[in-house]
């Protein structure tokens, strides 16, 4: 039997690893959960909680799966970046958090990438570095979402109003949780919308409490450290700025209207004023033809699988690492002051947890 550790750093990374360790169990094989900088709250009572890097050490873990772009170095067995989101849209923009996307700092010995475009990018720096390999697998976090078939409109009840789902990133430069939030609380109020609410885990808390304090009959907050992946479907349209979230919303197969996006594209309905904003809603209720179909080709493109088995060839890809690759693969760059950073690091995020 073989033991994997799951890295979590962000609590958006439990719905991430989760279709993983439902893989790994499948087979036979154990995980376990290693979390720094966040709450391990969300843990179930059947997954093992290791507290402590003399813990992790114990462990042994064949590998450790990060959905994030750090990791201990010093962790025992392989490092495996699976990614925290589809950084890249259809246009080549970047997102906020795609600055790194592409950049090698020497911790991981494996990417599992989403796209071939992605894919190939990686190939490339592999060839050039040659100190890790890459591996086209899909997203796991996908998996719950393609292996069910709830794409498509939403069938509402008689009656039931429109469900807007909210979802809006931190960084001041992009998003739109402050500029809406007055407009969000008075489109609940008029009883013609229903919404559910999500926001960054590093959104600013003034601006978190006041959206929590609209929660009623027709507002349902959702805390971040929550899976949203279940509550994506009962969600008819997306309304979003430039988190990465609106492109797994997509793949539901419904609309996504944005307020002043920074990856504006004919996917998506993008108005920079709030009085737009109800008018793009009903037009996104009608689902347009263009715009979905526009919409379903980027999927395609950021997503190469629609099969929900990424999580299946994460590991055999995990596998195959182990059995042809890992010992062709030069030695990583010693980084001494990069890796003295690291430790620094993981005791301030544990000092969090």
């Amino acid at each position: 039997m073989r033991r994997y550790l799951f890295f979590v750093n962000l609590p958006y990374s439990y719905s991430i690893l989760r279709p993983l360790q439902d893989e790994i169990r499948r087979r036979g094989d154990e995980a376990a959960w290693f979390v720094a900088g966040c709450s391990a709250e969300p843990l179930r009572p059947d997954e093992q909680h290791l507290k402590t890097v003399a813990d992790v050490m114990a462990y042994q873990a064949t590998a450790t799966f990060v959905p994030g772009d750090w990791v201990p170095y010093f962790f025992p067995g392989i490092k495996v970046e699976v990614f925290h989101g589809m950084a890249r849209n259809k246009r080549g923009h970047r997102s906020e958090d795609e600055s790194d996307h592409y950049r090698i700092r020497g911790w991981f010995d494996l990417y599992c990438t989403h796209a071939v475009s992605d894919t190939a990018k990686f190939q490339a720096l592999a060839q050039q570095h040659q100190h890790f390999a890459v591996a086209h697998t899909g997203w796991p976090k996908l998996d719950p979402l393609m292996s069910k078939p709830v794409a498509g409109r939403r069938e509402r009840p008689e009656g039931q109003l429109p469900v807007v789902f909210f979802a809006s990133t931190f960084s001041r430069s992009v998003t739109a949780a402050p500029a809406l939030v007055d407009k969000i609380a008075e489109l609940a109020a008029s009883g013609r919308w229903q919404f559910i609410v999500t926001l960054h885990p590093k959104m600013d808390p003034e601006v978190v409490e006041q959206y929590r304090s609209l929660a009623g009959k027709n507002l349902r907050f959702v805390e971040s450290d929550e899976d949203l992946l279940p509550i994506l479907p009962q969600a008819d349209v997306m309304l979003c700025d430039t988190s990465s979230i609106m492109f797994e919303f997509m793949f539901l197969d419904r609309p996504v209207v944005t307020f002043k996006t920074k990856m504006p594209g004919p996917y998506l309905i993008d108005v920079d004023t709030v009085e737009e904003l109800e008018p793009a809603l009903t037009k996104a209720m009608e689902y347009p033809h263009e715009l979905m179909r526009v919409a379903r080709s980027l999927c395609e493109d950021l997503h190469s699988f629609r099969d929900g088995a990424s999580s299946v060839r994460v590991m055999d890809a995990v596998n195959d690492f182990m059995a042809n690759k890992k010992s062709e693969l030069k030695r990583k760059p010693l980084n001494l002051l990069r890796k003295l950073k690291v430790r620094r690091r993981l005791q301030r995020e544990l000092k969090k947890s």
